[in-house]
């Protein structure tokens, strides 16, 4: 008895020593006095504002949910989309960049929908060599490193790996094969569609060579891109990264410089292993492609990644590379001529880079662009004969928050901040560069006030809290949506390594080929 006596009087002591903070709602949120205009720049309409419009759009889904139908047969063709660096929250700001918070990106109306978990065998967050294995291939492995088991060390000048994944199924169960990507070809999610290495960095063959290895025993992944078992038998490739295909004393169409060291120049190389086949550089070349007269097709529009999308359209009528849709379709084309079907994937590769530049406005952009390119395959194939998979490799650090009235600007500021009375921007990032525009530089403890900054510019960087040259990776689960035969296996949170198999064992390829 004595003993709850004292413990309720320690209790009562902490209570009343440690002041608690209160809330007032209206000050906490700082949210101006909502309009009484329905259609004003609060971004609602009336019917919103009444408990019956929320409880039809309730029957509707449940309507919806209750007329599916999986559709159990095998599907002929296979389209796998990734988004690098599409978090959850890149996907939700989009839909406010393009409109409204109610609309849907176009892969967020297929109805199966799973999560899947990120993470690299030693590391927490993960990084897109780890990720992209296990999309590919169906197996985690480390930090760094494209299809060699996680035993084997980083760099290991040991050789390529035994892991084998969705291209080179394909490719035996005679699916033609194809790859699209708005990054460099060779850059770490594409590489992992067809090559192995120890080191994610050996683009081309100077990079081998500075970690003191063999080329003959780890050929670097431009090499096998032309040259291996998968490489060499995909039908399609287009994206950027030219500077890993020629040699270093040696210019591009645009006149950049190569970078290999060996004096090889592989897109040579290419058209030789394919006469039947057509090398393009740029967006008129490509629309200028003979279907009935070319068999293989090799795109190759940039020294490095390709520019964002709003860089190029800011070139106007200087354009000269292709869109990612332009290029699904001209892949699409390409691949339907094969009659016993396909398999595509097709990365938004520049999301993720704009995010490590702390540039939403880029993300976002590159982000809708996907999506143009998701609808277009939705559009141009049949949901009873084509498996579409839709996901991200991994997330960011990009956060979507404050108190933001319906209908603000995603881009633009959500309210002032309760400690120093300056304005915050909705969307914002852990770490990064952006940090350097959050911070006075003689006192670091003191926020700039942003309210002058153009947000419009898509080259602004946003704030950051952690100062760091590039914006690391998120480790959050990233969503996998599904549409067409199959699909309805694509639910509920998994392993990211599980995806592949799925897939597989959709399409009856691999290990589940019959």
């Amino acid at each position: 008895m004595k003993t709850a006596l004292v413990l309720t009087v320690i209790c009562v002591a902490i209570a009343t020593a440690v002041p608690r903070r209160t809330y007032d709602n209206d000050h906490q949120h700082k949210r101006s006095t909502p309009s009484k205009d329905p259609t004003g720049p609060l971004g609602y309409t009336e019917a919103e504002t009444t408990s019956e419009y929320w409880r039809q759009v309730a029957r509707n889904i449940i309507t919806s949910k209750l007329s599916e139908t999986p559709i159990q047969s095998k599907p002929k063709n296979v389209v796998l989309f990734i988004g690098d660096g599409m978090s959850a929250q890149t996907i939700a700001a989009t839909r406010m960049y393009l409109g409204n918070e109610n609309r849907m990106l176009s892969f967020e109306e297929f109805v199966n929908l799973a999560t899947a978990r990120t993470y690299c065998v030693d590391e927490q967050v993960a990084d897109s060599a780890c990720t992209a294995t296990a999309l590919f291939s169906g197996v985690k492995t480390n930090h760094g490193m494209i299809n060699v088991p996680s035993e084997v060390p980083f760099n290991s000048c040991a050789g390529v790996g035994d892991v084998e994944g969705l291209l080179k199924w394909a490719q035996e169960s005679g699916l033609a094969t194809g790859l699209v990507t708005t990054a460099r070809v060779t850059d770490s999610t594409m590489a992992a569609a067809y090559a192995s290495v120890a080191n994610d960095d050996w683009e081309d063959d100077s990079f081998v060579k500075g970690s003191g290895c063999d080329l003959a025993r780890s050929p670097d992944i431009a090499q096998q891109l032309v040259h291996g078992d998968v490489g060499r038998n995909l039908k399609v490739v287009l994206g950027g990264g030219r500077r890993h295909f020629i040699p270093s004393t040696v210019t591009d169409e645009e006149g950049k410089p190569g970078s290999r060291a060996d004096g090889r120049n592989l897109i040579n190389e290419w058209k030789e292993l394919h006469p039947e086949g057509q090398y393009v550089w740029n967006r008129t070349s490509l629309r200028s492609v003979s279907f009935s007269r070319t068999d293989r097709l090799l795109g190759l529009f940039e020294s490095s990644h390709l520019k964002y999308r709003l860089e190029v359209l800011e070139q106007g009528s200087q354009m000269t590379e292709p869109n990612l849709p332009d290029m699904v379709a001209i892949a699409l084309r390409m691949l339907n001529q094969h009659n016993d079907g396909y398999f595509l994937v097709v990365e938004g590769g520049r999301i993720d880079t704009a995010h490590h530049e702390t540039r939403p406005r880029l993300a976002l952009e590159e982000t809708a662009e996907f999506t143009r390119a998701v609808e277009f395959v939705r559009t141009m194939t049949r949901e009873d004969d084509t498996l579409v998979v839709v996901t991200a490799d991994h997330g960011h650090t990009m956060t979507y928050n404050g108190y933001p009235n319906r209908g603000s600007d995603v881009l633009g500021i959500a309210g002032l901040s309760d400690e120093d009375n300056l304005p915050y921007t909705t969307l914002s990032y852990a770490n990064g560069p952006g940090y350097y525009h959050t911070y006075k530089e003689d006192n670091r403890g003191e926020r700039v006030d942003i309210s002058g900054m153009n947000f419009k510019d898509f080259r602004t960087q946003y704030p950051a809290t952690v100062p760091l040259d590039e914006a690391t990776h998120g480790g959050e689960d990233v969503p996998v949506y599904a549409r067409g035969p199959m699909a309805h296996l694509f639910r509920g949170n998994m392993e990211q390594s599980a995806v592949p198999h799925l897939i597989a064992y959709a399409a009856q390829i691999g290990r589940f080929r019959v």
